[in-house]
């Protein structure tokens, strides 16, 4: 008698045939197009951070305005990168 693979079941194992299949949340199709907005955005307050560092003077800079606004550039081109990379 010949032995199949699921004769050989190990407890507390999950069958692959159990499984479903995973799907990514974000559809591969419109990563260049997420590049791109998240880009552009991502520069729009980069641009944004560094006409307030020229305007300003000294007397009138506030740091948290100035770490607010690169880190949402940051976060913006940060995610952009990841979809251009995938």
């Amino acid at each position: 008698m010949e032995k199949r693979a699921a004769d050989y079941r190990v407890p507390g194992k999950i069958e692959l045939e159990a499984m479903s299949r995973y799907t990514s949340p974000v559809n591969p199709a419109v990563f260049p197009h997420l590049t791109v907005v998240l880009l552009t955005i991502g520069m729009f307050f980069t641009a944004w951070f560094f006409v307030y560092e020229v305007t300003s003077t000294k007397y009138t800079r506030d740091i948290y305005k100035e770490l607010l606004i690169s880190l949402v550039a940051s976060l913006f081109m940060d995610y952009a990168v990841l979809f251009l990379l995938l």
